[in-house]
């Protein structure tokens, strides 16, 4: 089913989590991902001004060698990162046409609103504006991404009914989870009309390497399939979906996804059933839920490797092995010129910026503990 005139397949290319080679985006590799992507069928790909290098990288993959009506192309505008004035939020759109060399955004978001983030958007005047860049024909549909409650999804879809679509977190481990409800948000867009484009189907990587009973229930009900697979198909199977971006970063993540997408025609009874029990052995495990997007880092006065400890605290949780994980936290952190948690100086500005709504100065304190 098309959606805003557009025929887009269900599966979207994320460019958040792109490929690294020596600290770099691996623009070859992603190369061959655009190349596979595009071969199966698929044409959606989403990237952002604050995804640092994405924009230039899908430039030289996609961009310089496809011609452009060939594919749509999404970018964001994150008017609430070191904006201090219109003119500096309306010049994300201006930088974001000079990297990706695009010419014209297909579909062009504001980026990540809900709490304190929204006032910027009307602060900046950006729902004009917005409108003003598309009757010039430099954006095609837009829209905007949302990490709040569904209260304030409806209010700004009352206040803004201009707005084309709503991209949105949906996931099964998050489907029901009161930090995040996604279900509601969903129900929320569906009551309003507006189509939705699915963000982190698999939380962040979480739900490509869940826990060993939830994966246990996947496996035996499917062993030929990856965890993975069975978060996308569960975000695929909603009714009103343009497209499930999923963040690949390599090009085995990019075979698993198209090996299941390129003929998917819907979860059966049975699959529908299998997913229910495994959102339901997930809730009894304390991860802490992030989905390492760092939009915490791009505020941290303090440079906290706030993402990859909260990744080694989730190890920790899940395999009970603290050596391994406090290897793993050196790594993500130390040797990625961060600091550690225990650095904290617990001025907040790091939760006011976290989509998940996590008590990140709580968690920080409790990692540090942890690995002491």
């Amino acid at each position: 089913m098309s959606y805003l005139g557009e025929e887009i397949g269900k599966l979207g290319f994320g460019l958040m989590r792109l490929p690294q080679k020596d600290g770099v985006i691996d623009v070859e590799q992603v190369k061959e991902m655009v190349d596979l992507f595009l071969d199966a069928g698929f044409t959606y790909f989403d990237t952002a001004w604050a995804y640092a290098g994405s924009e230039d990288a899908i430039r030289q993959a996609l961009v310089e060698r496809y011609p452009r009506e060939s594919y749509q192309l999404a970018t964001k505008n994150a008017a609430w990162i070191d904006c201090k004035t219109k003119e500096e939020a309306w010049a994300q759109f201006d930088t974001s046409l000079a990297q990706t060399g695009a010419g014209y955004f297909d579909f062009y978001l504001l980026h990540n609103l809900g709490e304190g983030r929204s006032h910027y958007f009307d602060d900046f005047d950006m729902w004009n504006w917005i409108q003003e860049k598309k009757k010039a024909g430099l954006v095609k549909h837009i829209g905007f991404s949302f990490h709040s409650t569904p209260e304030e999804l409806e209010e700004i879809l009352k206040a803004h009914p201009e707005m084309e679509f709503v991209q949105l977190q949906i996931n099964y481990g998050d489907w029901e989870n009161p930090a995040v409800q996604s279900g509601r948000c969903y129900e929320v867009a569906r009551k309003y009309g507006k189509p939705v484009i699915i963000m982190e189907p698999v939380k962040g990587g979480m739900l490509a390497t869940p826990p060993e009973t939830v994966e246990k229930i996947l496996r035996e009900a499917e062993p030929e399939s990856s965890a993975a697979s069975w978060a996308v198909r569960f975000a695929a199977d909603l009714d009103g979906i343009i497209t499930v971006l999923s963040g690949m970063s390599s090009l085995e993540q990019m075979k698993d996804n198209l090996s299941y997408m390129r003929s998917f025609a819907g979860l059966t009874d049975q699959q529908r059933e299998t997913l229910k029990r495994a959102r339901e052995e997930l809730k009894k495990i304390p991860l802490i839920p992030c989905t390492s997007c760092n939009y915490c880092a791009k505020v941290c006065p303090m440079n906290i490797g706030i993402s990859g400890s909260f990744t080694a605290m989730n190890y920790l949780t899940l395999y009970r092995d603290k050596e391994r994980a406090k290897s793993q936290e050196g790594w993500l952190v130390e040797r990625h010129g961060l600091r550690y948690a225990n650095e904290c100086i617990k001025c907040g500005k790091c939760e006011e910026a976290c989509p998940q709504h996590i008590a990140i100065r709580e968690n920080l304190v409790k990692v540090s503990e942890a690995f002491a």
